[in-house]
């Protein structure tokens, strides 16, 4: 299907990038194979770690003409195997591409390349006064290359908008090696189709980001952050949308059943709060802005917005410390129930009026098939991560049924309105249910646009579309 890579292929990449940025031993290439996608290895035959746009060129029109498939590579973060080399060939890793190469303090903007990691970008723009506002859990170790193919959010998303909302224009080499431009560096763009909008969450199989200039705010200076136990998971969960009904928008809003909260306790040693024993979910809301007294005004209409369900005792944070330390516990979650048990996780997005539902229904679907789960999200945007855990499930019943219970999960998601991924993307494993979120007709206009970019298929293969 490809060409595999031979020793004339191994030195035209020496001669292009430097011996240094050429890795062919077995331990570097296995250490590039992998993400945080459960337990899959991909390694690539080569891995290649590019300098500058123009080394990016050479290497893809090079694999173009040879027909050797190429898989970008980030920070290696992703839940979706969007990174994992498939067909071998070359690895594509944008490390060495991780300057900030202009803060625009007149215009609110930063152009930066993809290897920066997403925290190092945010504190940076944070000592100018100015905000980037997408966070992932991972941003202390993920690339701004990798938000940008997977079009991240976070728990700020529900405020201030996921990844696509801050992009202004993108530097992006095609599979043949040109290099283009995707839109201008203005907040308004009305000038032809939005292929800025396009490349992003296109998950490597357009092109390859070699720089991105970015929307900015003012930093928000303060902000308060609240912990409400309910003693109904579905409870806290219809309660999201009562917050908003009351006219207020929190800049995070997140869920967290039981066995989430237990779980991170334990992974993390940090219990900033007690968990009381009838407590079966928490909601952990944070309200900012520049006036203090406004914000304890609407923490109060919190509050006052939740008098009717049945909850513990509220806390809030009254230290930075002690925010920080309930932020690391949710950020935590994931990597928690990871080291707890063999797990698939799936990145369930609905109308958050329907999340209650949602949860019922994938509590009842575990009941079905035997497996039990542990959810934890971003609530505000209804965003639930449903964590399936193996558990006592025999082989057979992991590899043979999971996934048509998995498919019904995202019947149900669908059903309410929802889709398949919020934040994670499609990538390796969950290409296969696609079906269901679109018909044959829109499945064909996504691999014609593909088409279009990549005639010979060159770029992140095997992703995306079902087989």
């Amino acid at each position: 299907m490809f060409t595999p890579i031979n020793q004339d292929h191994i030195l035209f990449f020496i001669h292009t990038l430097g011996e240094d940025a050429v890795k062919t031993n077995e331990v570097d290439r296995v250490d590039y194979g992998h993400d945080h996608t459960e337990d899959l290895s991909f390694p690539p035959e080569v891995v290649l770690l590019p300098r500058s746009t123009k080394e990016v060129s050479l290497v893809l029109a090079y694999c173009y003409e040879h027909e050797i498939c190429v898989t970008p590579i980030g920070a290696r973060t992703g839940l979706s195997g969007g990174a994992l080399s498939i067909y071998g060939g070359v690895g594509l890793c944008l490390e060495r591409m991780n300057k900030i190469l202009k803060i625009d303090e007149d215009n609110q903007q930063v152009i930066t390349q993809p290897g920066v990691i997403t925290q190092v970008l945010q504190e940076a723009v944070a000592e100018k006064g100015l905000f980037y506002a997408p966070d992932p859990a991972s941003r202390g170790t993920c690339f701004i290359g990798g938000n940008l193919a997977e079009n991240s959010g976070g728990p700020r998303a529900v405020k201030y908008g996921v990844t696509k909302d801050f992009v202004l224009n993108l530097e992006v080499v095609l599979p043949g090696g040109e290099i283009i431009h995707t839109g201008a560096n203005t907040l308004k763009n009305s000038t032809g189709y939005n292929l800025t909008q396009l490349m992003v969450g296109s998950e490597g199989t357009l092109g390859v980001i070699t720089a991105a200039t970015l929307k900015l705010l003012p930093l928000p200076k303060k902000n308060m952050l609240m912990l409400v136990s309910f003693k109904s998971a579905e409870d806290a969960c219809e309660a999201v949308s009562t917050i908003f009904k009351a006219g207020l928008t929190p800049s995070a809003l997140e869920f967290m059943e039981r066995d989430a909260v237990l779980l991170a306790q334990e992974f993390t040693g940090e219990v900033p709060f007690p968990l009381a024993d009838d407590c079966a979910a928490q909601l952990l809301i944070e309200m900012d802005g520049n006036d203090e007294e406004r914000i304890m005004t609407d923490c109060e209409a919190v509050m006052l917005a939740l008098e009717n369900f049945d909850t513990d005792e509220i806390y809030f944070a009254d230290s930075e410390a002690q925010k920080e330390k309930l932020w690391f516990l949710r950020r935590r979650v994931g990597e928690a129930v990871k080291a707890h048990s063999v797990y698939k996780e799936e990145d369930t997005v609905v109308p958050r009026f329907e999340l209650p539902r949602l949860l019922k229904g994938v509590k009842r679907i575990g009941g079905e098939y035997g497996f039990s789960s542990i959810c934890y999200g971003h609530a505000g945007d209804g965003n639930l991560h449903v964590n399936i855990l193996k558990g006592d499930l025999s082989e057979a019943q992991w590899k043979d049924d999971l996934p048509e219970a998995i498919s019904k999960i995202f019947e149900l998601c669908v059903a309410l309105g929802g889709t398949l991924s919020g934040e994670h993307g499609i990538g390796l494993v969950q290409k296969e249910y696609m079906p269901i979120a679109f018909t044959q007709v829109q499945l064909n206009l996504m691999k014609a646009i593909k088409k279009t970019f990549d005639s010979k298929g060159i770029l992140n293969p095997g992703k995306l579309f079902p087989e």
